[in-house]
């Protein structure tokens, strides 16, 4: 196993802006990924498995709800640690980002926004310590794009609620303790609720066969007649707009987390094209050579901007869905983008598990369409600049 010898661009200064404590939270995170995710990480993406070990080391950095008040065992950070954590664990792998993601911004803020002190009490802190690992349940098998769509529904039935339906794509859903479910109560009315691994009739089968994400554990939640406690609803916010709320908060943390990916794509495409060696000198020394160098650090800076001015406004309360939506998707492309240019530079190493890129490029693939596809994205900024609804 070569030693992770990754150093992070940083073309215009913006050290210069975070705070001592931003650059502590990110060099804890860094330390953790080199240490704990890089040296495993592509022997478990060839095996397609999640390494479960690394659990007790993404609660230990912070990266279980790292905005949650201390009160309910989160480290009560900004908005910017957060996207920093992000960042620095996705340069590891999306799929442990995700990992992170949804346990903080999926699970844990539900929880935290919408949820009952009762609630907040009895989970966050076992989900900020990783004792309890949750999912997220939106996505079903015919409505992605339209979660409004979704047909798992509830029922009351007096002393308890009757949950039927299934979802689709759900990261964390084979080894869950918990999942913050979205369905339809008898009136076509989204709520959340929140079920526990014992239920019965509750399944979490497995998802095979990806290209991508192969390091995360995905799979279904299936829903057969679960009895859910009344006390399990989430009180404080109802229809759609409470599951899309969650999403803002994940998608802003994508942003971050994409700039991590190309970041480690470019820093091993500078370092091989120093070193590899052709018609007499460094490939790195040739004109096409640099300008894809040259694009990719640019690309890289204008996304770091972009993140960090998004942190500054969630600090302030201030940032749109809109605004969510258009760096999740510039910085996502980029990343992409980059994952393709770098894995040129390497020529056929660059397909190789040697090297990261081409693990990055398919986990990128995913990240691409999750939490609000490319297109959708898009359509938001469209909307958002024109107020013509181009969804219907």
């Amino acid at each position: 196993m070569k030693p992770d010898v990754f150093e992070a661009p940083d073309y215009y200064n913006l050290d210069d802006i975070l705070s001592e404590e931003h650059k502590l939270v990110r060099e804890a995170a860094r330390d953790w990924v080199k240490r704990d995710v890089t040296p495993i990480i592509e022997n478990y993406a060839q095996k397609a498995e999640f390494p479960k070990q690394i659990l007790s080391g993404l609660a230990e950095i912070g990266a279980f709800g790292p905005y949650i008040p201390e009160k309910y065992g989160g480290a009560g950070l900004d908005q910017i640690a957060y996207g920093l954590i992000m960042q620095e664990i996705e340069r590891g792998d999306s799929g442990v980002r995700s990992t992170a993601s949804v346990q903080s911004s999926l699970v844990m803020y539900p929880i935290w926004k919408y949820g009952n002190e009762a609630q907040r009490q009895k989970y966050l802190p076992k989900l900020a310590s990783g004792e309890f690992m949750g999912a997220f349940g939106l996505t079903e098998p015919d409505h992605g794009s339209n979660p409004g769509g979704m047909t798992t529904n509830f029922k009351d039935m007096g002393d308890h609620f009757l949950l039927n339906g299934a979802k689709l794509w759900i990261s964390n859903a084979p080894f869950c303790d918990i999942a913050v479910v979205w369905a339809k109560n008898e009136e076509g009315r989204i709520h959340g609720l929140i079920v526990e691994r014992y239920m019965e009739g509750f399944s979490t089968p497995e998802t095979h066969n990806k290209w991508s994400l192969r390091a995360s554990s995905t799979g279904e939640l299936i829903f057969q007649d679960v009895k859910v406690p009344k006390e399990n609803i989430l009180p404080n916010k109802s229809g759609l707009g409470a599951p899309l709320g969650c999403l803002d908060s994940a998608r802003y943390g994508i942003a971050w987390g994409a700039i991590g990916a190309a970041m480690d794509c470019y820093d091993t495409a500078l370092r091989y094209a120093k070193e590899r060696i052709q018609f007499g000198k460094p490939i790195a020394g040739f004109q096409l050579q640099q300008k894809k160098l040259a694009e990719m650090i640019t690309e890289i800076t204008k996304a770091q901007l972009l993140a960090l001015r998004l942190g500054q406004l969630k600090n302030e309360n201030k940032a749109s869905t809109a605004q969510i939506s258009m760096a999740k998707r510039n910085n996502v492309e980029m990343a992409l983008k980059i994952a393709r240019e770098a894995r040129q530079i390497l020529g056929g190493m660059g397909i190789t598990g040697e090297y990261s890129i081409m693990r990055h490029m398919m986990n990128l693939e995913s990240v691409v369409t999750y939490e609000g596809t490319h297109d959708i994205h898009l359509l938001i900024t469209g909307l958002d600049i024109t107020g013509l609804n181009a969804f219907k």
